[in-house]
């Protein structure tokens, strides 16, 4: 583990978490990439970081923790692989859908590349299915009915 990185993702959380926006684009590379898999959406320096994180704090207001059973781990070529929660409200139209108020608890995975220091790219992976549901536009109708569906 390098430190040094170590301690960047922790600034950045901060910032993020607190929806600093100049503090979050400080640990950032000016080339950096954000993916977000379960959209299909990609953005690129900090313009589209800018863009990414306005999405999310203005959409679900989210706050990022770690729950129980969630770590994150260093690759032997210097990523950084971690699990954590988004925790937040739909408090903005998000794909077409009003905002509902509804609170939202997503799990997701993320993976950190760095350069010159700085945060270079985040990979999101999470199950856009649960996010839609929490929010009440449940994608696939049928899956209400199945049995042993958790609430």
């Amino acid at each position: 583990m390098d430190e040094t990185l170590a301690n960047l993702i922790r600034r950045h959380l901060q910032a993020e978490n607190a929806q600093d926006l100049p503090a979050t684009l400080a640990t950032l590379h000016p080339d950096c990439r954000f993916d977000d898999f379960a959209t299909g959406q990609t953005w690129h320096g900090h313009e589209g970081a800018t863009a990414h994180y306005r999405q999310w704090w203005t959409t679900f207001d989210v706050e990022v923790k770690r729950g129980p059973g969630q770590g994150a781990h260093w690759t032997t070529d210097g990523l950084y692989v971690a699990t954590a929660t988004w925790h937040g409200r739909h408090v903005g139209p998000f794909l077409g859908l009003e905002p509902t108020g509804r609170p939202i608890v997503q799990p997701f995975l993320v993976i950190l590349a760095f350069k010159d220091g700085l945060m270079s790219a985040e990979r999101f992976h999470y199950d856009l299915a649960s996010l839609l549901r929490q929010i009440g536009a449940d994608p696939i109708p049928a899956l209400s009915s199945l049995s042993y569906r958790s609430g």
